[in-house]
């Protein structure tokens, strides 16, 4: 059986499959974790430990050595740009919306945490599949998306929209990706042996919290989920597209490229609520919202960035400044 090959057919498949499959446990046998006990019964309560090695692995795949002066500043740009715009969201919303979060309407379960997280962090794997071959000036801004994944600036940027979190907490959503970073930039050997982990612990923590869902859950978000991810790939692909061309000098493709949600993205909301007892009634509808961001994204994401870079080619636009290409080509 071709599984693994069936699963990448779909969008999102990485994320969407285990994380329909722990919901569909969950829904049929809610108690599943109290039968079973012992590690199946923790591994399903809690996926605290997959995520830790999860973001060592993500921090150690960054290779702070691949980036030029022209490449830091894309990187600079796109994640800090990306990151500006949640924040901009997150003070805008953290001042209208209510703690709970919409309650009604088309917007049902859209929360402060749920628009944030979706906002702030970029699916690299995605972002480094739909650029196109032989830019490796944009391929080479990856190591600044990546720093985007985990909790940390999601707890940040709803710290400054008036959150509060214990600094300790903040400091052990950072300690775990800042290790493997640590570690992988000291030796290019730890790189290449945990690095490979990003993908494979992904089925392993999605499903576990698909565990902490039931379909109910997922159709009362799914059309808010639907509009987030709309929004997300039209905002941020938008301004980022212009910040790229109008401050690098490129097409902006690779704007476009980084509007999408991280897969990894699924797991703040439950980590954020786990910290923070206010965040505890809105992070099962803002799992279920990010969650369907993610997968929309993964289908339009490739859709426009393939349509910016043919109307790029119709206006001729450079792909980068003409002395990044004559450096690219020594």
């Amino acid at each position: 059986m071709k599984i693994e090959k069936s699963i990448a057919k779909i969008p999102g498949g990485n994320i969407i499959v285990p994380l329909l499959a722990g919901t569909l446990l969950n829904t049929l046998w809610p108690t599943a974790h109290e039968y079973f006990g012992g590690v199946t019964g923790a591994y399903l309560t809690g996926s605290s430990a997959v995520l830790f090695c999860f973001f060592f692995c993500v921090g150690a795949s960054v290779n702070l050595n691949a980036s030029g002066g022209y490449i830091a500043k894309k990187g600079l740009l796109l994640s800090g740009g990306r990151l500006l715009i949640a924040l901009a969201l997150g003070l805008i919303l953290g001042a209208i919306l209510p703690a709970e979060g919409i309650q009604s309407g088309l917007l049902t379960g859209v929360s402060t945490l749920a628009v944030v997280t979706a906002f702030s962090q970029t699916n690299g794997g995605l972002y480094v599949s739909i650029i196109p071959e032989g830019r490796e000036y944009d391929l080479a801004a990856f190591p600044m998306i990546a720093i985007q994944s985990g909790p940390f600036f999601t707890m940040l940027i709803l710290g400054l929209t008036g959150a509060s979190f214990p600094f300790g907490s903040i400091i052990s959503t950072l300690l775990p990706f800042a290790l493997g970073l640590i570690g992988g930039s000291l030796d290019p050997d730890v790189r290449e042996k945990y690095a490979p982990g990003v993908g494979i612990l992904i089925p392993f923590f999605i499903f576990a919290l698909g565990y902490t869902l039931n379909f109910k859950t997922i159709f009362q978000a799914g059309l808010s989920g639907v509009i987030i991810g709309v929004a997300v790939v039209l905002v941020t692909g938008g301004l980022l597209s212009f910040l790229d061309i109008k401050w690098l000098g490129s097409d902006g493709v690779a704007g476009w490229a980084q509007s999408s949600t991280a897969g990894a993205a699924v797991a703040v909301p439950a980590v954020i609520a786990g910290i923070s007892e206010q965040f505890q009634p809105v992070a099962v509808s803002a799992t279920a919202i990010v969650a369907t961001s993610v997968i929309v994204t993964a289908i339009l994401t490739p859709l426009v960035t393939s349509w910016a870079r043919k109307q790029a080619e119709k206006k001729k636009l450079p792909e980068a400044p003409a002395e990044v290409l004559k450096e690219v080509k020594k």
